[in-house]
């Protein structure tokens, strides 16, 4: 994936965060993680190793917040996800 294709899904996660952020039923501390590596879409002049790890973070955020429990389909997603952002930080 190219990096203009990277940050465009970033882009698009953080408007899906953004609507689960405003869900009563959602606690807003799934997206700490997310939110302490200071990365958005706009930071162009990050690497492209910095937004997929936080790609990977916030999908695993995303995930978990719509997920049952950690057997569902979103469950299993998620700890993908958490899986893959563990890889990325480890080439960041």
């Amino acid at each position: 994936m190219h990096k203009d294709e990277l940050l465009e899904l970033h882009e698009q996660m953080v408007i899906i965060r953004d609507n689960f952020a405003g869900r009563e039923e959602v606690d807003e501390s799934i997206f700490e993680k997310y939110d302490n590596l200071d990365i958005d879409p706009s930071h162009v002049h990050k690497s492209k190793s910095e937004h997929k790890h936080a790609v990977f973070v916030l999908g695993n955020a995303l995930a978990t917040a719509m997920s049952d429990d950690e057997f569902s389909n979103a469950g299993r997603v998620g700890k993908r996800m958490e899986e893959l952002a563990k890889d990325a930080e480890g080439k960041l």
